[in-house]
Formats: C-alpha cells, sequence, structure tokens
C-alpha cells in the first residue's frame, strides 16, 4: 500500500498506521515545517519527503492507496479569527482537494477542527462524505474535538478508556517542579470561596470531565491563566508558542497547609503569599501551586510515543504536538481498512 500524508507535520500518520497493524509500502510526505521533518525522519528515516504541497503536480507519484491530512486549520477554528476560506493556510483544502481527484485513491481521510456549519457544508460537498466526530477524551487526557471525513466505512465512537490528566503525569515532576501561586485575587470577585460559590460550574467536573480549578498570576488573555485538576481532563493543546500557553495543572498543597481544593466535598483551603527567591523562581511554605505540562506529558496527551519529539528544542516540540493528531483516534479509524 502507498500512502500519500499531506500536511504531514511529525508524522502522526505512521505512527497511527502502525499502532493499527497496516501495512505500508511507501509513505509519501509533503511538510515545510524543519523541525517537524527532523522529528518524522529521525523516527521514520524511510519515508519520502517531497516538500511543498502547493508543488504537487511536479511529482510522478505512483498509485495512492490512501490520502491522509489535515488541512490547516486557523481559518476555521472558533478560536480563531474565522476568516474561512479566505484565509490562504485553509485555501490548502482545496489543494487537498486537487490530489483526492488526481490520484483517486481507495480511501482518503481529512481532519479538521469544529466549525460553523455552512464551513463545513462546503468540505462535505467537496469530499462527497459527511464528517464524523470524535472527542480525543476517549482515548486520551484531553478534550479536543475535531471533525474526520472519510470513506473508510463503520467508523464507530472509541471506546472511553477512562484516561485522566493523572494518569500521564511523569514520575517525580511535581516534587522537582516548582509552581506559580494560585493567588485569590486573580479570582473574579477576590475571593476564593465566593468565586467558588458564585462560577460553582467553573470548579466542578463540565460534561467533558474538565475541572478548570483556577486562574494563574500571568499576563495575557483568560485561556493561557487556566489551571486545571489533575483527577480531570486536559484542554485541548495548542501550538504552545510561548506566552505561557502550555497546558497548566494543580500540584498538591505545601508545607503545614492543610487546604487545597478536596474534589470530594468541593471544599476550598486558605490560599497564602508566596515569596521570591534570587533564582527568580517561586517558593510556597505553604499554598496552592501549579506547573505547566512537560512535553514528554504533552506527548501522552496526544497518545505519542514518550521522547518520540526529543530531537528538536522543548519549544518546537510543544509547537508540532499541538499542531499533530491524536494518535489513538487516527489508528481507531484506520482500522476500518480492509
Amino acid at each position: 500500500m502507498n500512502v500519500l500524508s499531506l500536511f504531514d507535520g511529525m508524522s502522526c500518520g505512521q505512527l497511527a498506521l502502525d499502532k493499527a497493524g497496516i501495512k505500508y509500502n511507501n509513505y509519501y510526505a509533503y511538510e515545510l515545517d524543519k523541525f517537524a521533518i527532523q522529528v518524522a525522519r529521525a523516527n521514520y528515516p524511510k519515508m519520502v519527503h517531497l516538500g511543498d504541497v502547493n508543488d504537487w503536480c511536479l511529482h510522478n507519484l505512483p498509485q495512492i492507496d490512501l490520502l491522509i491530512g489535515g488541512s490547516p486549520c486557523q481559518g476555521f477554528s472558533f478560536a480563531g479569527k474565522q476568516l474561512n476560506f479566505d484565509d490562504p493556510r485553509s485555501k490548502l483544502f482545496f489543494v487537498y482537494v486537487d490530489i483526492l481527484k488526481a490520484y483517486k485513491p481507495k480511501y482518503f481521510l481529512l481532519e479538521n477542527v469544529k466549525m460553523k456549519r455552512e464551513y463545513q457544508d462546503v468540505i462535505s460537498n467537496a469530499l462527497g462524505v459527511e464528517p464524523i466526530e470524535i472527542n480525543s477524551s476517549l482515548v486520551s487526557a484531553k478534550n479536543r474535538k475535531r471533525l474526520y471525513w472519510t470513506n473508510i466505512h463503520n467508523i464507530t465512537q472509541p471506546e472511553d478508556k477512562g484516561i485522566l490528566l493523572k494518569d500521564i503525569l511523569e514520575d517525580g515532576v511535581v516534587d522537582r517542579e516548582k509552581g506559580h501561586c494560585l493567588d485569590a485575587n486573580y479570582f473574579k470577585g477576590g475571593n476564593l470561596k465566593s468565586y467558588f460559590e458564585k462560577h460553582r460550574r467553573q470548579l466542578v467536573f463540565s460534561n467533558d470531565n474538565l475541572c478548570h480549578i483556577g486562574d494563574a498570576d500571568l499576563k495575557g488573555n483568560e485561556s493561557i491563566k487556566r489551571v486545571y485538576h489533575p483527577d480531570g481532563k486536559g484542554p485541548y493543546l495548542t501550538t504552545m508558542g510561548g506566552g505561557h500557553r502550555e497546558p497548566k495543572i494543580l500540584l498538591k498543597p505545601r508545607g503545614n497547609n492543610k487546604g487545597g481544593l478536596r474534589s470530594e466535598d468541593g471544599k476550598v483551603g486558605t490560599l497564602t503569599s508566596n515569596s521570591w527567591q534570587e533564582n527568580n523562581h517561586l517558593t510556597y511554605d505553604e499554598g496552592m501551586t501549579w506547573r505547566k505540562l512537560t512535553p514528554l506529558e504533552c506527548e501522552r496527551l496526544q497518545t505519542v510515543p514518550d521522547n518520540y519529539t526529543n530531537h528538536v528544542s522543548n519549544t518546537q516540540r510543544y509547537k508540532m504536538l499541538g499542531n499533530g493528531w491524536t494518535v489513538d483516534v487516527i489508528a481507531h479509524i484506520f482500522k476500518g481498512i480492509k
């Protein structure tokens, strides 16, 4: 079987094929990000990188049996500017369509974000199939709803594995890492107890099993300040390009503090002050703290093998993991290939 992957990134497609037990002869990929290519080649040295997908007409490939891709989603995402097909990145979807028509593979798969119905219908009409929505939370510790258009038959929802944030944490990181204070002044209303009572839904597990337990003392928009409880799911991964965008998790109270969140009864203890040390790290005698998820933990959120991305800097690891697929979701879909 010959596979052609568009916008291949760090080659989650190959990871999914391997996990699904699908044998393939050749894996061709279009990708421009040099760091993602570096990681892909380190793990799959026999794959063939072809460069810019816009130059696809220049390549004379053999019969393609499986076409896959997740065209850039910035123009569709509800978190973005909603430029839809006017965004030059989202126009790459039509390159996918041109390649699909040219090669006529037996199977195809396109992944993208949830979007307005009018944009979704354009994609569905072009591909001739309606998408299936799958939340990565069924197979991983994060909430990530995505749409999948495919002609692979009999795709069902994956079985819920019941994985929570606490299940993917690195051993010992909580003890080694220094967190940042969850300062009550950064909760709306200024008092944590009153905040909890006023915004109770934000501090209990949502329908997606998310538990936004508080806001970190950081500058920036609200989304990057959110700290989540380890007994729930994590948020979807973004490209995390600096600015504290990495997901954040609550640590246990330290020192003599007997407070903190008690998930069994919802009580919240007193949060106390923190002090700066000469090394510019925050230390605490007591109080609630948080830390960012490590790159390895983000790999686990995407069901990517541990240290798969460790060939590049942490900054680039976070970025490509945010751009990547949840491997176990794709593997679940690929199991329908005969």
